[in-house]
């Protein structure tokens, strides 16, 4: 768009006519998102991050140091292993997160002390053992408890 606007011409025309005849040469019809809804960023406060954080997002970085990065993967890959249906993931699930821990426990670490040790996996097969022996036992009294009569008119 060179061209410049005639003089006596609106601005607003002007601009509406350009756009029309760009819309008419098709101009608009392969741009990318083209029919899909806006991004609901548009709902969210102003951040002037917002394009660094999209940036590491579609790359898919993060913004946390590896040490503390792998602490957090650590206590995520904890809690999946007390939650995991059978003992064989349990101990996939910790041995898996345990190379990486010996692997950042050897290596100078570039952020924060990791300040993690491995797992000893037979104690959190036991420990996934007992939780899965105590759960099991208050859905068995849960199933059994009778429930208190419900006043008349209230939902249940």
């Amino acid at each position: 768009m060179t061209e410049r606007k005639p003089p006596g011409v609106p601005f607003e025309s002007w601009v509406d006519k350009q756009i029309h005849d760009a819309q008419r040469r098709g101009e608009f019809d392969q741009l990318p998102g083209a029919g899909e809804p806006l991004p609901a960023v548009l709902d969210a406060p102003y951040d002037e991050m917002w394009w660094v954080k999209r940036k590491l997002a579609r790359e898919g970085l993060a913004l946390l140091p590896p040490t503390l990065a792998l602490r957090k993967e650590a206590e995520d890959a904890l809690a999946a292993a007390y939650a995991a249906p059978s003992e064989r993931i349990v101990r996939k699930i910790i041995t898996e997160v345990n190379v990486k821990i010996r692997d950042m426990m050897f290596k100078p670490p570039p952020g924060p002390p990791l300040g993690k040790k491995p797992y000893d996996v037979e104690e959190v097969v036991r420990e996934w053992r007992e939780r899965r022996t105590a759960a099991d036992a208050a859905d068995a009294v849960g199933a059994k408890a009778p429930q208190p009569p419900q006043p008349p008119g209230s939902q249940a």
